[in-house]
């Protein structure tokens, strides 16, 4: 029995399917019943679990293979991560209540980062768990590919994709959540002890530069890059209606700078196999 969080997300969901796949059972851990319908529906138990009730997550891990831990992201964090510290705790009681034989936690690359950023909440959850006795597999996963979907819009319209990524011709890890899922789904399969740390990115690193070519030939029109200027990204924020806009502004320059980035050796990353082109595609068509 592998136990899923987070499983009505495009992870969480590309994983469910993999497992499903290969002849395995699963259950979906939802905060709303009506969500579990469809896994239901496709022979998955379902059990109703808020990430911030430890007993509830306990019950849902009862007699886990494996559990895959997907935390929600804060993307507006006080100071101090309060929400994020609240769910490790609930997590980390759940597990030590629960017992699952193993754990696969999805964290992110630079997890391993010292400065305070966006993705500290992955850090935070990263310390925790490696502290249990239950074999442990963080996954840290490149910039998800769909964060383009933010771009699609405004590169349909105005033939632009507004880039806080940059230099724009500077290509960064980047990864589709199908292969996250698939990733999670194999690893979840394997057998290891004590902590161990998978890095992945798709086939190729990806440039704001190449999302503006994908999407120019996904639209067939021209599209362009253009950077937003670091000086105006926390009046754009608040505006946006962020209140804490500095963990999002400190990500984006660790990217930039080259502070967030793989630990590992390059030769040790995994490598997905979906396209830049097949993800802008599949975006542009749902919009």
């Amino acid at each position: 029995m592998y136990v899923i969080t987070g499983i009505s997300g495009k992870v969480g969901g590309a994983l469910a399917k993999a497992l499903l796949d290969a002849g395995q059972t699963v259950r979906a851990v939802v905060r709303d019943a009506k969500k579990g319908d469809a896994w239901k529906a496709r022979g998955c138990e379902v059990a109703l679990a808020d990430m911030t009730d430890a007993r509830a997550l306990a019950d849902a891990f009862e007699g886990a293979t494996g559990v895959f831990i997907l935390p929600p992201s804060d993307f507006d964090p006080a100071p101090g991560f309060a929400s994020a510290r609240e769910v490790i705790d609930a997590i980390v009681a759940a597990i030590a209540l629960a017992k699952p034989k193993k754990i696969v936690c999805l964290s992110t690359i630079g997890a391993q980062a010292k400065e305070s950023n966006l993705l500290s909440q992955r850090t935070l959850m990263e310390e925790a768990l490696s502290k249990q006795p239950i074999p442990v597999t963080f996954l840290r996963p490149g910039w998800f590919m769909e964060n383009s979907e933010w771009d699609v819009d405004t590169a349909r319209a105005e033939g632009i994709v507004h880039s806080f990524l940059q230099p724009l011709d500077r290509a960064i890890p980047m990864i589709a959540t199908e292969d996250v899922g698939r990733t999670a789904a194999a690893l979840l399969q394997e057998e290891w002890s004590g902590v161990r740390y998978v890095e992945l990115e798709g086939p190729q690193r990806v440039s704001p530069n190449d999302i503006a070519a994908a999407f120019a030939q996904t639209l067939g029109k021209p599209v362009r890059a253009q950077a937003v200027p670091r000086e105006q990204w926390e009046a754009l924020f608040v505006s946006q209606g962020m209140q804490h806009p500095t963990p999002r502004m400190r990500m984006l320059d660790g990217f930039n700078e080259g502070w967030i980035d793989f630990e590992g050796p390059v030769e040790r990353v995994r490598k997905g196999s979906v396209s830049l082109l097949a993800v802008i595609g599949k975006l542009v068509s749902s919009r």
